[in-house]
């Protein structure tokens, strides 16, 4: 069997980063920059007033000087005709132009207006006026040419304001993986349906759903695949003609594990069968070659929700990431510290589920009770996993210890 980073190993030289593609702005929320971000002008394109108010020269505020006459009104989207001269101020409005001449503004609730004769006069109640208050320069933000979002960065708000205010409006991404789910089993029911005997609901789907979904993939659900070949290997070829297939259950030793039969008839070629580690042992992994081009990586998960969730996070999310082209795509673990004494004893390296917190600057870890592979409850409390090696070992208060946390896929 291999051991984990062989299998990661094996998972990641078989897979192709995909092609980029140019896509809207309003398209690209979610997706994976593949290239940097460029402005192609000064950010801001001028001097600007951050503040309504009275753009006026500063020496002459620290000179003693407080009325002022107003020799214009610059608005937004306007510019200034102008140059300031000792004693003049200009009337602005947020976002407008700083005129030529002015290097500060006075918020306008520290004004008064003078009416009477043109020009009109306004007096300013501010106790100290700094050159450079209440306006930004021409290319503080950015300069032309200079990146203002990087490659590989997960597209949010913030960065598509970003990006279109640098003049990029159809950013070059990488597409949204798609990823067909089918669990399989006789026993399985959908969610929301009443149970009959021997039976259980199929939580692994909407779980590994919402796995992809936090991995920046679209899931695409092919449902429940009884255990009769000819049913199986057809919904196999159904999600084998998207970029991934997982499929849960049905790849461990027993009679009724039809998986890796049927995914060779199939025409997927496998890479690996099983590995050293708990829970998660069963994991299979192959891929398939499209005729028309292109391929599909598939993974056989085990059937007990902890091991499907906990190989989804360390085998198919490294996958994902190379497959997006984000670097690295195996996340390191973080470091943490041991919350209580523990003692764990077994014949496979296993990836624990267990809780990450903060005391200060240090970060603690709390083992929490788990009864195994099918105990998903356990994970409700969790928000990652603790990595314990073969054999027996008592932890003290203290000690450090890796840990993985989950929903860790953007950079």
């Amino acid at each position: 069997m291999l051991t984990v980073s062989q299998a990661l190993e094996a998972i990641l030289q078989e897979v192709v980063p995909s092609t980029p593609m140019q896509v809207p702005y309003d398209r690209a929320g979610g997706l994976i920059l593949r290239e940097a971000v460029t402005s192609d002008v000064d950010i801001p394109p001028f001097d600007k007033a951050l503040m309504d108010g009275y753009a006026l020269r500063a020496s002459d505020a620290q000179g003693g000087l407080r009325e002022f006459h107003v020799i214009e009104e610059i608005l937004a989207g306007s510019t200034s005709q102008k140059t300031l001269k000792s004693g003049e101020a200009s009337r602005i409005i947020t976002g407008g132009p700083i005129p030529p001449g002015a290097d500060a503004v006075v918020i306008v609730e520290r004004t008064k207006l003078i009416e009477g004769a043109p020009p009109p006069r306004v007096q300013i109640d501010e106790s100290r006026v700094e050159a450079e208050q209440n306006l930004i320069r021409k290319g503080t933000v950015a300069r032309q040419g200079g990146i203002v979002v990087p490659a590989g960065k997960t597209l949010r708000a913030q960065e598509i304001g970003a990006l279109v205010e640098a003049g990029s409006a159809a950013p070059l991404v990488a597409p949204q993986p798609r990823v067909a789910i089918l669990a399989t089993g006789d026993e399985l029911v959908p969610p929301g349906s009443p149970l009959g005997p021997g039976q259980i609901r199929n939580s692994n789907e909407p779980m590994l759903a919402e796995q992809m979904r936090e991995c920046g993939a679209h899931p695409q659900p092919l449902g429940i695949a009884p255990d009769q070949p000819e049913p199986l290997v057809e919904l196999i070829r159904q999600g084998l003609q998207q970029d991934l297939l997982l499929l849960s259950g049905g790849v461990s030793a027993g009679k009724r594990d039809l998986v890796p039969a049927q995914l060779a008839a199939a025409g997927v070629r496998q890479i690996f069968h099983k590995i050293q580690m708990r829970p998660g042992k069963p994991l299979w992994f192959g891929v398939y070659h499209r005729e028309a081009g292109g391929r599909c990586l598939v993974f056989g998960l085990p059937g007990n929700p902890v091991s499907s969730m906990v190989c989804a996070d360390l085998f198919v999310r490294p996958a994902l990431r190379k497959l997006q082209g984000i670097e690295p795509a195996v996340v390191s673990p973080l470091t943490a510290r041991i919350a209580h004494p523990f003692r764990m004893q077994g014949d496979r390296p296993t990836y624990h589920p267990a809780r990450l917190f903060a005391v200060g600057s240090e970060l603690r870890v709390e083992i929490v009770d788990w009864v195994g592979s099918s105990d998903l409850r356990s994970t409700v409390s969790a928000n990652g996993t603790v990595y314990l090696p073969p054999g027996e070992k008592s932890y003290s208060l203290g000690d450090e210890i890796p840990f993985h946390p989950w929903n860790q896929s953007g950079v």
